[in-house]
Parts: structure tokens; sequence; C-alpha cells
């Protein structure tokens, strides 16, 4: 063929007929149909994959988040357990320790097992001794009275309970619970169980079922002697500002407290379960990734199928001119416009489903007849979703480089294309 025929123009990257034949191709005719199905499938390959990957990132944060302020709401982000003696001295060393920059409270308190019952049923609990003033420091637990109220709580003989076991012992405030604990008074016959009841002054319910079934409250003077305490305490429940700064408090709870202790914070607590909700996370990320590189590899299947399908239109547009420049540009936009589209697309529906998730789980509960989120199984009483900027941007980045990378091979392969031997074989 005349070399003039094959003479390239140069022409601005990106130029309006590169724009016109891409979105042409996209609209694929009758005979062509294969090729729009495979690019309908890649575009919802990628939607749902990025969907699907917010949505389920945005409940694993919600769901860490929500058990994180309900644990760390009831228990002290730093644990200060005494050394070589009992925490005799634990009013001066709350009182230091209180005065540390940063720290919220300083709570002394007193942990025993008991046996809670009622003439209905019985439960195993833990009971904690707590100061009146602490308690009411406890937002988790002071914003959350559902029957009675703490004012009754000074009088030593009033204790706290959880909705749930409220509900299990068939109880409500004002009513009597009786507690058992298994080291009791000591007699010749050996050491007898301590049987004493006490009056629930207030039911609380902070949303968390394995709390709400198993705390009771009590005031610290009467959980030292329920528990045969020599004026001491089991612990320190230190609460700072920030739970995730908690290295830098520990140095100066140390110093503050004057005297040898043991730290424990809140990660080293909890590592086993907040480890495996971090291994879960990484693992459906890695999972739903794949949804994302499969619907990219159907844009490689659909491009290649469809650069065949145009070896002529190519050729023809090679003899008028164009440069290989722009036909691999024809065919980035073409794959490209697939994966933008189906990103954007899925980013919208993945933000519209976590906004309203708890409404989505109440509709689909309602449909099924059966309970999607039991409270029992999850510890939450209804679905969390929280949204990560950061993360959602790294999904977003992430479809959109995989699908521009799938589009750079057949996009080559179409620019290297002989146009002499395309209009040969046509």
């Amino acid at each position: 063929m005349d070399e003039t025929m094959t003479e390239t123009v140069q022409t601005a990257p990106f130029a309006p007929f590169e724009w016109m034949l891409s979105a042409r191709y996209l609209r694929a005719r009758r005979k062509e149909g294969f090729i729009s199905v495979i690019a309908g499938f890649s575009f919802l390959g990628i939607m749902l994959g990025v969907a699907t990957l917010i949505i389920v990132m945005a409940v694993m944060n919600g769901f860490r988040k929500e058990l994180l302020d309900k644990i760390l709401g009831l228990n002290g982000h730093i644990l200060v357990q005494p050394l070589e003696s009992p925490l005799t001295d634990w009013k001066d060393v709350a009182e230091r320790i209180s005065q540390v920059q940063g720290i919220r409270l300083a709570a002394p308190v007193v942990d025993g097992q008991a046996l809670a019952s009622s003439p209905w049923n019985a439960s195993g609990v833990l009971v904690r001794g707590i100061r009146s003033d602490d308690l009411n420091n406890l937002t988790s637990i002071a914003k959350n009275i559902k029957q009675g109220s703490l004012e009754g709580f000074d009088d030593g003989q009033g204790v706290a309970i959880g909705r749930r076991l409220a509900d299990q012992l068939s109880l409500h405030a004002g009513d009597s619970v009786t507690l058992v604990a298994p080291k009791g008074a000591v007699t010749p016959m050996g050491t007898t169980p301590r049987i004493k009841p006490y009056k629930i002054v207030a039911v609380f319910e902070i949303g968390m079922s394995e709390y709400d079934l198993g705390f009771v409250f009590m005031p610290l003077a009467e959980a030292q002697a329920y528990f045969n305490r020599s004026n001491d305490v089991t612990s320190i429940e230190v609460f700072t500002n920030n739970p995730d700064k908690i290295d830098a408090f520990r140095k100066s709870v140390t110093e503050a407290a004057g005297r040898p202790v043991f730290l424990v914070d809140w990660r080293q607590r909890n590592s086993t379960f907040f480890n495996a909700l971090q291994v879960e996370r990484n693992v459906m990320f890695l999972i739903l990734t794949m949804i994302v590189l499969v619907a990219a590899l159907n844009i490689v299947s659909g491009l290649i199928m469809l650069v065949k399908d145009k070896g002529s239109d190519i050729a023809i547009l090679r003899t008028m001119g164009a440069s290989q420049g722009s036909i691999m540009r024809i065919f980035l936009i073409t794959g490209a416009s697939i994966g933008v589209v189906g990103t954007l697309v899925g980013f919208l529906v993945g933000l519209v489903i976590c906004l309203n998730i708890e409404s989505i789980r109440q509709f689909l509960s309602w449909l099924t007849s059966t309970e999607l989120f039991s409270p029992e199984l999850y510890f939450l009483s209804k679905l969390p979703a929280e949204i990560d900027v950061g993360e959602t941007t790294a999904v977003v980045i992430m479809a959109l480089t995989l699908s521009f990378l799938a589009t750079l091979y057949p996009s080559w392969r179409a620019a290297r294309l002989d146009p002499v031997e395309a209009l040969r074989y046509e």
C-alpha cells in the first residue's frame, strides 16, 4: 500500500473524534450484541464489587466502633492492679491518678462472682462494687437508666442491674434480687455461701447483651463487706479522654500511683476479640476485591473481542491518518468508561445503603419473618455502619486503577494492528 496513504496526522490527545468513536463502540448494534452483554456484566460486576466493599467495610467499622464504645464505656481504658500488697490506700492512689492530665475518671472497684436469683429464675453475674459518684460519671450507665434511678444507690442496700438480667429474672425496679456468693462466713463447719437480698434501685440498658445480662452494680462499701475485703479494692478502673493514645498515659499513671502497680490497658484485655475482628475485616476485603478483579477481567475479554470485531474500522482509520496513539486512546476511553461509571454508581449505591442500613435490616426482617441481626449473637441491639473516608477512597481508587489497567493490553493490541493485514482478510 502507498506510504502516503498511511501517513499519520498528529492530533491533540483525547480529541473529540476519539470520544465520539468510543461512545459509538459502547452502543453496540444488533450483530455486536454479545460484546454489549460482556460490557454490561463488567459494569455490574464493578458496581456490585465497589458497593459491597464499601458496605462491608462500613459495617465492620461500625461493629468495631460500637463494641469499642460499649466495652470502654463500662470498663476502664487502663486497669490498675496492686503488686506486693493489697490496695488498702486506694483512696489516695485514685486521687493522685485522677489529677493526671487527660484522665477523666479513676474509679476504685471491687469485683466478685455471684449468683443472682429470684423466685422464678437464676443467673451467674459479675458484681462490681463502685462509689456512687463514679457510677454517675459512667455515662454508659447513668444515661441509660430504663427503670428507677441511681438516687437510692447511696444507702448501701440497693443495686443496679441490666435490662436483660431483669427480664431473665422477671424483676423490675423496686423488687428484691438475692445474691449468693460462694465465699461467705467462716464457721467451724467450713466456709458457707453468703446469701443476701438487695433492692433493685435501677435497671440499665447499654445495648450490649453480654453486659446487660451479666453485670450488677453495688455500692463500694457494701461490696467490700459482701466479699470479705479488708478495706481494700480489687483494682482501679482508669478512664482517659483518648483511648487510642493509651500508651501516652501508662508512664504518667504508673508515676502517679506512687506504689508498685501492674497496668493492663483495654487492648490487652480485649486483644483476642479485636484481633479476630481485624483478621475478619482484612479477609473480607481481600475476598470482595476479587469481585472487582473478575469484573476488570471481563473488561479485558470484552475489549479484545471488540478489537477483533472492529479490525476493519481500525485499518480504515489508520489509512486515513489516525495515529497509533489515537487508536489506543479510543479503546482506553471505551474500557475506562465502563470502570469509571461502574465505580461511581457502586460508590453511590454503597453510600445510600450504609446511610439506611438499619431501616433495610428491619424491612428484610419483616419481609422474611426472621431476626437477621440477633442481639444475643452479635452483642449489639442494632446493625451499625460507620463510613471511613480513607477506606472508601482507597476502594474507589483501587477499582479505578484495576479498570484502567484492564484496558491497557487490548488498547495496545488495537494500536499495533497492521491495517494491511486487517483489510486483506476482510
